[in-house]
């Protein structure tokens, strides 16, 4: 959509623009948002035989039962489609998700009243995690059209003695056209911290270092490629997963095509974050671009900015985490809340050309 009903935004974006010694005569923009949110367990009732998810079904020790299953849908849905509003008054083209046990609880999200009317699609494989939860890609099938989709399988081995295979999840690779543009996206959900931050970074290098062979094979075949790696990393951007491995940048300026930016670094420093733990915060959802969505060339889709998306209503108002996102379960049981991780989202915008016969929707 074109940005003209935005007046402060057009006022704000002109003066970004002859900031940088562009011509700053009024022109117009299509805007668009694309997102990441974890969703923080979101199972059917049904027992899997092959899963860890005995605890998520009525006679585990959730009772996790139909009514709280489709409250917890409706609450993920209205946070999805509220993502943007304020702003531009459309929700994401394009949202990752993790923490999905399968296609079906998908299916059953975009269903919602909230979301059906944004026609989404879903892009989703089974990852071989033990707990049984997964990634997967929620497109607007009016806006972008995938062209191909794969499942990357991340192999993990303990550390210790045992040498046993660590079952995580695998990275999803979607590429896909957007407005007449290639993009490249990767969903991620890496390992978590369990048994200590340092005795488990080498998981979440690995996850790394598979991150950065995809991007790697996306450049070799398409060397103006832009990507998106977005996702749940459990590391934040300053951690060597980032800045040893994937070697990503806190600033946009002068970076190469095949360099990664990362806005959230600058956020992180700020104090800035996602989840909170024992009275810390962790920004630990993250979206990074690659280096041609910061040329400044409005030709194309650049990055405009980045966001925390931290309503009031996410975030829990009394009690002993009060300041904390409201999650839907914790150790007193249920909560009714939406997800212990609070959405991140990137706006992105391009110039509409001044004979364009683009309409405003």
């Amino acid at each position: 959509m074109l940005i003209r009903n935005f007046p402060l935004f057009i006022i704000n974006l002109l003066l970004l623009l002859a900031s940088e010694k562009l011509c700053a005569q009024e022109r117009e923009f299509k805007i668009v948002s694309i997102a990441f949110y974890n969703l923080e367990n979101l199972f059917d009732t049904k027992n899997n035989p092959f899963t860890f998810d005995d605890d998520r079904t009525p006679e585990g020790d959730d009772v996790w039962t139909t009514p709280k299953y489709h409250e917890k849908l409706q609450h993920l849905a209205k946070v999805i489609s509220e993502i943007g509003i304020a702003e531009i008054q459309q929700p994401p083209v394009l949202i990752g998700i993790c923490e999905v046990e399968n296609r079906e609880v998908v299916e059953d999200l975009i269903k919602q009243p909230d979301l059906q009317q944004y026609n989404y699609g879903i892009i989703h494989y089974d990852s071989p995690d033990r707990r049984g939860i997964d990634v997967a890609l929620l497109y607007r099938k009016d806006f972008f059209f995938p062209k191909h989709s794969q499942s990357r399988e991340l192999l993990i081995f303990n550390s210790n003695k045992s040498n046993k295979r660590v079952y995580t999840r695998d990275q999803l690779v979607v590429s896909g056209i957007l407005d007449g543009e290639t993009f490249h996206l990767i969903v991620n959900h890496w390992p978590s911290r369990s048994g200590g931050q340092a005795a488990s970074n080498y998981k979440r290098e690995k996850a790394a270092a598979l991150n950065h062979k995809i991007i790697d094979s996306i450049f070799n075949k398409e060397p103006l490629a832009r990507i998106i790696s977005m996702g749940d990393f459990n590391d934040d951007p300053t951690n060597s997963s980032f800045k040893k491995i994937l070697e990503t940048k806190k600033s946009p300026k002068n970076l190469n095509l095949h360099q990664l930016y990362n806005p959230m670094e600058k956020m992180r420093k700020k104090g800035l974050g996602t989840l909170a733990y024992r009275d810390g915060w962790n920004l630990f959802d993250q979206i990074i671009l690659s280096g041609g969505f910061t040329t400044k060339s409005y030709e194309t889709f650049q990055y405009y900015k980045a966001g925390i998306f931290n309503k009031k209503y996410l975030i829990n108002q009394n009690g002993k985490f009060k300041g904390y996102p409201f999650r839907s379960y914790g150790s007193s049981g249920y909560q009714g809340g939406y997800s212990d991780h609070f959405p991140v989202y990137v706006y992105l915008i391009k110039e509409v050309p001044s004979n364009s016969s683009y309409k405003e929707e």
